[in-house]
């Protein structure tokens, strides 16, 4: 049993591991809803509640543009959507996925490549969002933003994760860990034009029950360890379920940050 004194069986432990990867391997990673991880890992939720708040923004919005929507999910969460929602996004099977869900809200889902620049004309969006954007590029947001419009966006912090990164790669270069700044994230905003008028950061503590949590969890967030497979890591995982079996859950901590920021009006003094 899970952090019990009592000797593990080797061979009961392995048929159990066995299990877990096989059916941690067999689930889909499409899209960005972790409800398979329920009753198998659990992550403490940043105090601010993006989702809520990003629906209240929804609601209040003319024309309104979700960058990297993954599946979709998070935007499908809001009760009201604004009359012009669009959302991009770039992994083909989320783009199937999101527009499964989206289309029949009315938002056109767009195939992006996630690079500069945004498919969008200047001044469309009073309203940008995006939860955990593989990068935030800053002077499109501001661009496709209308004056006095507002990107209101959750991203992942510095370290995030890392002693499950570290375990499997090893220790990280300092310019890994100093990755994902969010006074960085300030400085770029700015940078761009825009006002920063909140900006959050909290770490959260993450535990993975079972061995098969931990593969599906690198299936799916796959810039964990880039090229995860089971079978390139098959000693570490082995090792890991055993410890798990043996002392408890794996602990681990999450980095997340929220940052909203405005353009100016025409009329407001240019930041400098």
């Amino acid at each position: 049993m899970t952090g019990s004194s009592v000797p593990l069986d080797p061979a009961a432990s392995d048929a159990r591991f066995d299990v877990l990867v096989a059916e941690a391997e067999a689930v889909s990673v499409d899209g960005w809803d972790f409800s398979w991880l329920d009753g198998r890992a659990t992550e403490q939720r940043p105090s601010w509640g993006y989702a809520r708040a990003m629906a209240g923004r929804m609601a209040r919005a003319g024309a309104a543009l979700d960058i990297q929507t993954g599946g979709g999910e998070v935007l499908a969460s809001a009760p009201v959507l604004p009359p012009l929602t669009v959302a991009t996004e770039s992994w083909p099977p989320n783009v199937a996925r999101a527009t499964t869900l989206l289309r029949p809200r009315g938002v056109a889902v767009v195939a992006d490549s996630d690079e500069p620049p945004l498919p969008f004309a200047d001044d469309t969006f009073d309203l940008v969002v995006s939860r955990h954007p593989v990068t935030a590029w800053w002077d499109e947001i501001a661009r496709v933003l209308a004056p006095g419009g507002t990107y209101f966006s959750q991203q992942v912090g510095p370290e995030s994760v890392f002693e499950l990164v570290e375990y499997f790669l090893g220790p990280r270069s300092a310019e890994e860990r100093g990755a994902r700044d969010p006074q960085a994230a300030r400085e770029d905003a700015e940078a761009a034009g825009l006002e920063v008028t909140d900006l959050r950061a909290e770490r959260l503590r993450v535990e993975f029950l079972d061995i098969g949590s931990v593969v599906y969890f690198l299936r799916k967030v796959i810039w964990m360890v880039p090229g995860f497979t089971v079978g390139d890591h098959l000693p570490q995982l082995r090792s890991l379920h055993r410890k798990i079996e043996r002392d408890g859950p794996f602990v681990a901590h999450s980095a997340r940050f929220l940052i909203e920021a405005r353009k100016p009006d025409r009329t407001s003094t240019p930041l400098r």
